[in-house]
This record gives structure tokens, sequence and C-alpha cells, in this order.
């Protein structure tokens, strides 16, 4: 929850005014106590924590849930189910590494929830051709960074910075959000 992404990002978007609150979840709380990288828990105990942290914070009618990569994900398979304002999702994890076929986006071709996806356009994880392709519903956006990875940064010999893509994908969240709220 503070790496320098989501520190850059949550700092971008608390400066435009929007309240921000971020939380991890329990195996990334684990790492940073132990040091031991470990794969995420199954996804009923993710959604668990992603409701109690909402269920703090306030009726999901009035908030924008998200995350990055994981936490983007969850948050898109409980947003309509929570009533959630909208969902932002930062380098959404389309399909697990090196394994396109195995697809996750089932949900994503019903969700309701105003959706806002923003993705690198050479993400490892789902790319802009790769994108193209999918059945998404019609209440997601996708904001591309251009020649981003998943975490949006892009090749020297492409002319774009991280710098550059970080704030275009703040941009695009703040414009996404005050449009909806």
């Amino acid at each position: 929850m503070d790496s320098p992404f989501m520190n850059s990002m949550a700092e971008r978007v608390a400066g435009a005014g929007i309240e921000v609150v971020r939380f991890e979840f329990e195996y990334m709380a684990k790492r940073r106590e132990d040091g031991v990288r470990r794969g995420p828990d199954r996804a009923p105990k993710l959604i668990a924590r992603f409701e109690e942290v909402l269920g703090l914070v306030g009726p999901a009618s009035e908030v924008f849930i998200g995350g990055k990569s994981m936490g983007g994900r969850i948050a898109s398979m409980i947003a309509d189910e929570v009533g959630a304002a909208g969902v932002v999702c930062l380098g959404y994890p389309f399909h697990p590494p090196g394994k396109p076929e195995r697809l996750r986006t089932a949900h994503l071709e019903t969700l309701k929830a105003p959706t806002l996806i923003v993705q690198g356009t050479r993400d490892r994880l789902g790319a802009q051709e790769e994108v193209a392709t999918y059945s998404l519903s019609p209440s997601i956006e996708v904001s591309w960074m251009e020649d981003g990875d998943h975490s949006f940064k892009p090749r020297k010999k492409s002319g774009r910075t991280l710098e550059q893509n970080l704030e275009a994908a703040a941009e695009a969240m703040i414009a996404f959000i005050r449009r909806l709220a």
C-alpha cells in the first residue's frame, strides 16, 4: 500500500482534493513483516478483507473502490454486489504472467459499475492488442499509458517517461471520479 507507485498515485489524487484510503491484504502485510514473497490468498479471503475495509469507510454508493493489479481485480469483483460508486483498476491482471489463455475477464463482461482500467500498452498481464479482443462491459473505460508496463514504466527508446505516464494515469482517474461523483 505504500510502494513508490501507490504513494505517487495516492498523492496525485489526494492533491486534487479527492480523499484516498489505502489498505493491505493480509498476504502483503505478512511479506512486509517477514520478507517472504508469497502468492496471494484465495479470492474469498481477499474479498472479505476488501469488504471489511469498505465497511469502515462509509456507504459504498459514495465510494470509488479500486487498486493496483490484484486490488483492482478484487474491487471489480465486488463492485456490483456492494453498490460501489465506481471502480478504478491500475494495471488490471487480465491473465497470469505468460498464460494469456487463462483469462480473468468473465465478470468484466457483465460489470455494471462504472469502471476505469488504467493499463500500460505493453503490460505483460494484458497488453493493448490482447485487451482489444476481450468482451468487456460497456461500463468499462480503458485509459492506455503509452509504452507502459504493468506499473506504467515505458522503455527509454519510447521517448516517454514514467513521470509522464504516472501523471496521465492520475489525470485519467481524477477526471473519471469527478465526472461520476
